[in-house]
């Protein structure tokens, strides 16, 4: 049995969560409950290209909103 997170020749989502974290996922897979598809599918090299491009920070919304509005005051 293969990994299907694993198989450079399937094709991919790219999920985000309500805390803006991507995620690479198989086109086979139902998508998790919390996550949507922001782009695909397409080939492995291409969705993470997508996510290297748009995934700048890291660090989860929550956390971002809490440190400007710390930041703020």
């Amino acid at each position: 049995m293969h990994n299907p997170f694993e198989n450079e020749h399937s094709s991919y989502l790219v999920l985000i969560n309500e805390e803006e974290q991507y995620s690479l996922w198989p086109e086979l897979l139902d998508i998790p409950s919390g996550w949507m598809c922001v782009f695909g599918p397409e080939k492995l090299t291409d969705c993470q290209n997508y996510i290297e491009m748009n995934w700048v920070d890291m660090r989860p919304k929550s956390l971002r909103e809490s440190m400007e509005a710390a930041d703020v005051k």
